[in-house]
């Protein structure tokens, strides 16, 4: 699984301390999720805008404003360790990244999920990949799943703005016909706004032409979290 590399700003009382990145590679990700509660969603976004990519990775941005923290985000991040890791056994090509309580996935033409040129048909690789995911999905009901389409710099800003919301759409599209409920569903796009990759080369554009997903705790698993820890 790839592991996040970035600072955390940690709050005790008033005063602020930064633990450096080679103390954060020995913790797990459910310790991460503790610790990034107490940070702070605002402070902690701040952090991870400047050090995940380019700073522009809008999954790990919605992950990070479901942020919940301190025992219950370490109960949650436990059961998003076991989901990314099934996520990344049944899809290898996928780029499955664990931040604080969420899982965030990318898909492009040469890991899962793609598209051919100009098009927004779901080809069978792609629903093959899909498929798998959604069976992982399903075994995990109490997350909320936000879908993203996103282009290269190829062509008219406004044709591909739209071309990303028909991709974003037909993944949507398939996840909801094959029994995905469309209540944990949230779609977006933003074209050739978000690139994490250099669109001057062929190999940046086709990582740019990619989907995205956030994968959250939703309001029951919070919930439970919340009771878990309390008793325990």
């Amino acid at each position: 699984m790839k592991n996040c590399t970035f600072k955390l700003i940690f709050g005790i009382a008033l005063s602020i301390s930064l633990i450096g990145c080679d103390a954060m590679k020995n913790t797990n990700n459910t310790q991460r999720g503790a610790a990034i509660g107490v940070a702070g969603g605002a402070i902690l976004g701040g952090i991870l805008g400047n050090n995940v990519g380019s700073g522009n990775n809008t999954a790990l941005g919605a992950v990070i404003g479901g942020v919940v923290g301190g025992a219950s985000g370490a109960y949650i991040g436990n059961r998003m360790d076991e989901q990314a890791k099934r996520i990344e056994e049944e899809i290898p090509g996928a780029e499955v990244v664990r931040v604080g309580e969420g899982i965030a996935v990318t898909f492009d033409e040469n890991s899962g999920v793609y598209f051919d040129t100009n098009q927004d048909a779901l080809n069978k690789d792609s629903k093959k990949s899909l498929d798998k995911l959604i069976k992982i999905l399903l075994e995990y009901p109490k997350t909320d799943i936000v879908i993203e389409g996103h282009t290269d710099s190829v062509g008219n800003a406004n044709y591909n703005m739209d071309l990303s919301r028909r991709r974003a759409s037909s993944v949507v599209d398939y996840l909801i016909k094959n029994e995905e409920s469309s209540k944990r569903l949230t779609m977006k796009y933003f074209g050739e706004e978000q690139p994490k990759y250099d669109n001057s080369t062929a190999e940046g554009r086709a990582k740019n032409r990619r989907v995205e997903l956030a994968i959250v705790a939703n309001e029951e698993f919070k919930k439970e979290a919340e009771e878990q820890t309390t008793e325990n």
